[in-house]
């Protein structure tokens, strides 16, 4: 992904972050020469060798993971909030942009046993029923239900690389003040970039 080095955010621990609230992400790799590209939730996880991965599972209809390979790196791709920004903002002459925070990371993908697989969907709804008001657990579940299980592929991507960017008005800090309160005037994505800018 190409970032200049001043959107460049290289504190792993804010990017860790970011991926753990951000986890529905788009999974890249090639398919008969082309890309395909599903989304997914996935979680990051970390093994006793503090190695970290990315977890998630697609369904056996979809034919992408027929192509997954362990040597091949595959890429994923998280988005969080983004704003356009109007130079009508700034105190000089401009053109427009854009403010975003996007996240790029690459990795080598195994497939997992089905016993793994169980274990990440558990983990899964347990992480995203935490604030439900009548929370379920697949624990709860019938036999045939879970046997649904055997129609997915999960697996994990042990992380190569990881790349973000952080496009947050960096250079017109002057200008700041004025961005921020014009963005906390606008749509979700617009209040969330001013949140972010205010947090630099």
């Amino acid at each position: 992904m190409y970032t200049p080095n001043h959107y460049k955010n290289e504190d792993i621990s804010q990017v860790r972050d970011f991926i753990e609230n951000n986890g529905f992400g788009i999974l890249i790799n090639q398919v008969d020469g082309k890309h395909w590209a599903t989304h997914i939730p996935m979680e990051l996880v970390t093994d006793t060798h503090g190695t970290d991965f990315l977890v998630s599972h697609i369904s056996k209809a979809n034919p992408q993971w027929k192509s997954f390979n362990d040597s091949d790196e595959v890429l994923c791709i998280f988005n969080g909030p983004h704003s356009y920004v109007s130079s009508s903002w700034y105190t000089d002459e401009e053109v427009p942009t854009w403010n975003y925070i996007a996240v790029h990371v690459y990795g080598l993908i195994t497939i997992l046993t089905e016993e793994e697989v169980l274990a990440s969907m558990h983990k899964l709804v347990d992480k995203y029923e935490s604030d439900s008001k009548h929370p379920i657990s697949l624990h709860d579940m019938s036999d045939k239900t879970m046997a649904q299980i055997r129609g997915v592929v999960g697996f994990k991507i042990r992380i190569t690389d990881i790349q973000a960017t952080y496009k947050l008005s960096q250079g017109r800090e002057k200008d700041h003040a004025k961005i921020i309160s014009e963005l906390k005037e606008r749509d979700a994505g617009a209040k969330a970039i001013a949140t972010k800018m205010e947090e630099k």
